[in-house]
């Protein structure tokens, strides 16, 4: 129960930071309206930061399916726990989003383009290509997750403080990788917000695109899974 609750506050932590960001910045008459990519980069970011701090001594901080997944692949993470984290994770991102709207409700009432408003809570591409699409989302998590494993190398020097070196690998994936699908690398992340935009009571909201919800399903799983298989032939003695 404690790394359910963990992996579930975390989530809803970054969820709630990381589309909040884009909230401020897409929602008509916010404060940051119109701020940019480089906002919304810097403030996802700081949300991985914060829900990793905050979920740091009740689990292992996975908060994505893809990085629960590939560590019970190729980490030696229990596959018995595998459900637990992703049912927190899945909990949490839709608590998150769910909050997000409550925060920008107003906002959202004032706001006319459904685009913007989709954007808010899940990714899309700039450029719609299923292939390309699932590349793009498949080599920005294998980034994350080859990085992340090795943060965590009992050997490496920074493990101790890998909520920072973690969000400085997220913030280099979104000003690099991100310009193609909105960087979601993490299951969770789109599809928990992308339910909630299905189901809540939204002003102008138009179609929540389940046709492209499998790339940021999919891509980020195999991106992880590759990481995972890469870093143990690279680290196999």
């Amino acid at each position: 129960m404690t790394a359910f609750l963990s992996e579930l506050f975390g989530t809803m932590i970054l969820i709630l930071l990381g589309d909040g960001v884009v909230a401020n910045v897409l929602l008509s008459k916010t404060k940051g309206n119109n701020s940019g990519l480089i906002v919304i980069t810097f403030g996802w970011a700081l949300a991985v930061f914060a829900g990793v701090v905050v979920s740091a001594t009740g689990s292992a901080s996975h908060l994505n399916p893809a990085i629960t997944i590939a560590m019970a692949a190729f980490n030696g993470f229990p596959w018995s726990d595998v459900p637990v984290y992703i049912a927190g994770q899945m909990i949490g991102a839709m608590l998150g989003a769910f909050l997000v709207w409550v925060s920008y409700k107003k906002h959202y009432d004032e706001t006319v383009g459904n685009d913007l408003i989709l954007a808010t809570f899940c990714t899309g591409p700039a450029i719609r290509s299923s292939v390309y699409n699932f590349l793009s989302e498949m080599i920005a998590t294998f980034v994350l997750v080859f990085g992340i494993l090795y943060f965590a190398k009992p050997s490496n020097p920074i493990g101790s403080i890998d909520a920072i070196p973690v969000a400085f690998l997220v913030l280099g994936i979104g000003l690099s990788l991100g310009g193609t699908t909105g960087y979601a690398i993490n299951p969770a992340r789109d599809l928990g917000p992308r339910i909630m935009h299905a189901i809540l009571p939204i002003k102008n909201k138009g179609a929540s695109d389940w046709g492209y919800s499998w790339v940021p399903i999919l891509g980020p799983i195999a991106g992880a899974c590759l990481a995972g298989f890469v870093f143990t032939l690279l680290t196999a003695h």
